[in-house]
């Protein structure tokens, strides 16, 4: 399996406080990766970091051989690689079919948008019907279909997804992470910060802790599941 997303020693900060430190981490070729750990831990810095939003002050971050650091968030996506927010980050005043095209900004996403809608729609059904509807007042699983749909509509290599059952009911958060295994099915890679430990475990094939802003433990799902220290800190075993 070849590696697709690759970071090497990566220190991310605002302003004067560094937020992740010496973070390494590698997501094979259609691999769903977890990225774990608490509030404040670096998460979702990290993806920021990966994404262009926030500058790398040092290491490298690499998608398929190609560095990504200092690129804009523009050219990231270019390179084949989506990110879905935590909150959603909708636009509220326009109706889902606009958020969804939104997303197929790339020249290939563009040639491929009907294609690609019609995939959304076979994923969340629900979207199809309320295509016209205003995004601001779907319910919140609703609005998490929409924004991962508009990621998928990128048609990325690498979809990155930042706390998909934030706020959720269980019957949705189920639903979500069942269409992100159909999603991997198909062959779209997913790195996957997720505080809901027992579901983004039960997804992965691989995960990492991140504490503090280091790496504090990494390694297969059934690695991770068995250690006692995932079973007292985070699964409350």
């Amino acid at each position: 399996m070849s590696t697709l997303l690759r970071l090497e020693g990566i220190e991310v900060g605002y302003g004067d406080l560094t937020a992740v430190r010496e973070v390494s981490l590698e997501v094979g070729a259609g691999e769903v990766v977890a990225l774990i750990g608490g509030n404040g831990a670096g998460k979702t810095t990290t993806l920021r970091a990966i994404t262009g939003l926030l500058p790398v002050r040092r290491g490298l971050i690499e998608l398929d051989g190609k560095r990504l650091d200092g690129l804009s968030p523009a050219r990231v996506v270019a390179q084949g690689l989506a990110h879905v927010p935590e909150g959603r980050q909708l636009f509220p005043t326009m109706t889902v079919l606009e958020n969804l095209e939104l997303g197929a900004a790339t020249r290939e996403a563009r040639a491929r948008r009907q294609e690609t809608l019609e995939w959304v729609f076979r994923l969340f059904p629900r979207l199809q019907e309320r295509t016209r509807q205003l995004a601001g007042t779907l319910s919140g699983g609703e609005q998490q279909m929409c924004a991962v749909g508009r990621g998928l509509m990128a048609r990325p290599r690498l979809l990155m997804l930042d706390e998909p059952s934030l706020g959720l009911a269980p019957v949705v958060v189920k639903l979500i992470f069942e269409n992100l295994a159909e999603i991997n099915r198909t062959g779209t890679t997913i790195l996957l910060v997720e505080q809901n430990v027992a579901r983004a475990l039960a997804l992965c094939h691989r995960g990492y802790v991140l504490e503090n802003g280091r790496i504090a433990l990494g390694g297969p799902r059934d690695e991770l599941v068995q250690s006692g220290y995932i079973k007292q800190a985070y699964l409350g075993l």
